[in-house]
C-alpha cells in the first residue's frame, strides 16, 4: 500500500459499537448506515476496539473466525458471519509504522471481536472490504495519540481509521434496560462535558477525563470505552480542529455520541 491520491484522504471516527441489538435498532443501524454512505469508499478499514484490550499492540489474522465476546443474546447473534478480503498487506503497513518502542505482535487465529463486527456490518454490510483490527495496548492518552499520529498516513491511501468505543459505559449503574430508556445524570453530564470540548477541539480537557469529567467513574467504571477516542483525535490532520460530532443522543441511558475528525 502507497500513498498515490492525497484527494482521497478518508477522514478518521470515533463511534459507539453498542451491542448485538444495535443490528435491530432500526434508528442508531440507520444513522451509521447513512454515515457511511456520506464517507468516500474506503480501500481499507483499520479499527480499535474497546473489546482488545492487550499489550503488546496486537493486529487481527485475515480470514479468522469472528470474536462472539458477549453472553445473554439471542443464539442468532453468536451464528452471524462477517467475512471480508485479505488485510494482510495493511496488517504489514501498520506494523512498519511504529517504533521499536512500540512492538507489535500478529495473531494468527485472532478474528474481530464485536466492537469491530456489529458496527461495521451495518455501515458496510457487503463485507468487501478488508478490515483489520488492532488492540488497546494502554489507556494513556497521549500514548494513544502517539499510535494515531503514526497511523495518520493510512488515510491518505484510503484506510478508514476507527476508534470504537462508546462515550459512556456505566453498566453496572444502569437501572433500565429499555433502548428509549431515559439518560442518568452522570451518562447525560459527561456526555454534555465531553461533547462541549469536542466543539472546542480540546484535547486537553478530553484527556484530564478522570479528573475534570462530571459523572466519573459512573460514567467509565473501566475506560475502554472511551479511550479509543485518543487514536482517532492522534490520527486527525489537527487534533485540536472541532470535528463533527455526527451521531448524538442515548441508547439504553448510554452516549451515542460519535465523532469524525478532517
Amino acid at each position: 500500500m502507497s500513498t498515490t491520491d492525497t484527494s482521497a484522504r478518508m477522514p478518521a471516527l470515533y463511534i459507539g459499537h453498542g451491542a448485538p441489538p444495535l443490528l435491530d435498532d432500526l434508528l442508531w443501524s440507520s444513522q451509521l448506515a447513512t454515515w457511511a454512505g456520506d464517507l468516500p469508499r474506503p480501500k481499507a478499514i483499520l479499527i480499535v476496539s474497546a473489546h482488545w484490550e492487550s499489550a503488546p499492540l496486537s493486529l487481527s489474522a485475515s480470514g479468522a473466525p469472528l470474536v462472539y465476546d458477549f453472553g445473554g443474546f439471542a443464539p442468532r447473534y453468536y451464528q452471524m458471519t462477517y467475512e471480508t478480503p485479505d488485510a494482510t498487506a495493511l496488517a504489514a503497513r501498520v506494523a512498519a509504522m511504529m517504533p521499536r518502542t512500540e512492538p507489535i505482535h500478529q495473531h494468527t487465529s485472532r478474528g474481530l471481536d464485536h466492537g469491530a463486527w456489529v458496527p461495521l456490518k451495518i455501515m458496510y454490510p457487503e463485507a468487501d472490504i478488508p478490515v483489520l483490527q488492532m488492540s488497546l495496548p494502554t489507556h494513556d492518552p497521549g500514548r494513544l495519540m502517539e499510535i494515531g499520529r503514526r497511523l495518520r498516513p493510512l488515510r491518505d491511501e484510503g484506510v478508514l481509521i476507527i476508534g470504537s468505543g462508546f462515550l459512556t459505559h456505566g453498566l453496572p449503574f444502569l437501572t433500565s434496560w429499555k433502548l428509549d430508556a431515559e439518560a442518568p445524570g452522570w451518562s447525560a453530564d459527561f456526555d454534555a462535558w465531553a461533547g462541549e470540548a469536542m466543539a472546542r477541539g480540546d484535547v486537553d480537557e478530553l484527556a484530564s477525563y478522570r479528573s475534570k469529567a462530571p459523572g466519573m467513574p459512573f460514567a467509565h467504571p473501566t475506560v475502554e470505552h472511551y479511550t479509543p477516542l485518543f487514536v482517532t483525535l492522534g490520527a486527525a490532520s489537527d487534533p485540536t480542529e472541532p470535528g463533527e460530532q455526527v451521531i448524538d443522543g442515548f441508547w439504553m441511558g448510554l452516549s451515542k455520541r460519535s465523532l469524525q475528525v478532517a
